[in-house]
């Protein structure tokens, strides 16, 4: 089992850039931590962390709107909100409402970098 406090981060100090050709963020944002919303996201990702995991996610959440945090910014956040971006940094897809991990895994593996990290991998083990 992946470990949740490296996979799940919080978007204070934090910049999207950091995370470019490194990882994918799932950014949560929400207004309110008792948002049930943004609680029954985080249940459906830690649920399956480990789908996430092989998909190099990281998950990062940011429930305070007065904090400011630049990925809040950056990604022009109102209420509830899921945000998938790629490794290459761009918004694969926005969310008003939680997305089941089944769902993200998709998006994720339709992308041409996961694809490409999928071809290279199965390569490897046919060596």
């Amino acid at each position: 089992m992946p470990d949740t406090d490296e996979m799940i981060i919080s978007a204070e100090g934090h910049d999207l850039s950091e995370f470019k050709w490194l990882k994918r963020p799932v950014v949560v944002l929400a207004n309110n931590p008792a948002d049930p919303r943004y609680v029954q996201q985080m249940e459906l990702i830690t649920e399956r962390l480990d789908v996430l995991a092989e998909r190099d996610v990281v998950v990062i959440t940011d429930t305070d709107p007065a904090a400011k945090t630049a990925i809040r910014e950056q990604l022009r956040a109102r209420d509830f909100m899921v945000v998938l971006l790629s490794k290459e940094g761009t918004i694969v897809l926005r969310k008003p409402f939680p997305w089941d991990v089944r769902e993200l895994s998709r998006a994720i593996d339709k992308l041409p970098l996961r694809q490409q990290e999928y071809r290279d991998r199965r390569d490897m083990l046919r060596r």
